[in-house]
């Protein structure tokens, strides 16, 4: 028998709220075991990004081969990659130890706008890679920076998503809720299969700080316990949809805050 095994590799976020710690607050409370090859320091609250410091490509690569080369993974969920060189190590990671459920989460910039990764680092991301992804999820305004061209209404959705899918990517996530309204879209795309279009009413309140580093992990820690993609994507958006309900009406800092990542735990599960 042995823990479900989910791996992220990320950035560290000071406050608690997104990176790192999020991806641990989600894979635990859902029953992993997780662990974690930090790609960057980051000084972060709920008010924003006031500095990064790389973690030097040796630790990284180090951490990666500690944690893959003993303990093994059963799904990667990757998020801040905040340059070329550290994509490549992770594509590198990826085809070494040939990891098969790999969810990528795009991240671009926080949850206050400030700016995470380099066009040039972008670039290299979707080259290296999207094809080695599972699934990649996006925001509206990654999936805009991506694509390079403005989506700012809902009909543009799904010929982005089918966009994604042409730029290398097996399966998309397109998140929508960055467009205005009470109704919120999301669209998860393949090219072989029918696509799955998500509704529901937003949930009021500015506490949104993490959301998709949440998304992204509780996704990949159902994909750890075996259940199929599209199973994974429903279950990690409802999961997510109800850390941000059970966390909307606390105060956690002075901007937006995190989700309530541990309403419901579960016990650390057993896989044979």
């Amino acid at each position: 028998m042995h823990y479900p095994r989910f791996l992220a590799i990320a950035g560290s976020d000071s406050g608690g709220g997104a990176g790192i710690q999020a991806d641990i607050k989600t894979a635990s409370a859902l029953g992993c075991y997780a662990m974690t090859a930090v790609t960057a320091i980051t000084a972060q609250n709920t008010c924003g990004v006031t500095a990064i410091h790389a973690v030097p490509l040796d630790i990284l690569k180090a951490q990666l081969d500690a944690v893959l080369g003993d303990i093994g993974v059963d799904a990667l969920k990757i998020g801040m990659l905040h340059a070329p060189e550290v994509v490549e190590v992770v594509a590198w990671a990826i085809r070494r130890y040939e990891i098969r459920n790999v969810v990528l989460d795009p991240v671009m910039m926080s949850a206050n706008g400030d700016p995470l990764i380099t066009p040039e680092t972008a670039e290299v991301l979707v080259r290296e890679l999207f094809p080695l992804a599972s699934i990649v999820t996006p925001n509206l305004d990654e999936a805009a920076f991506l694509l390079q061209r403005s989506l700012t209404d809902k009909s543009a959705l799904e010929e982005a998503a089918r966009d994604l899918l042409n730029l290398g990517a097996p399966g998309v996530l397109l998140k929508g809720a960055h467009l205005p309204g009470e109704q919120i879209i999301d669209i998860y795309a393949r090219a072989d299969m029918e696509w799955l279009r998500m509704e529901g009413t937003r949930i009021e309140g500015t506490n949104i700080h993490g959301s998709g580093c949440t998304l992204s992990s509780a996704i990949a820690a159902h994909l750890a316990f075996g259940m199929a993609l599209q199973d994974a994507v429903i279950a990690g958006r409802d999961y997510t949809l109800q850390a941000i309900a059970a966390g909307a009406n606390v105060t956690t800092g002075k901007g937006k805050g995190p989700l309530n990542h541990g309403f419901a735990p579960v016990p650390m599960r057993l896989l044979p």
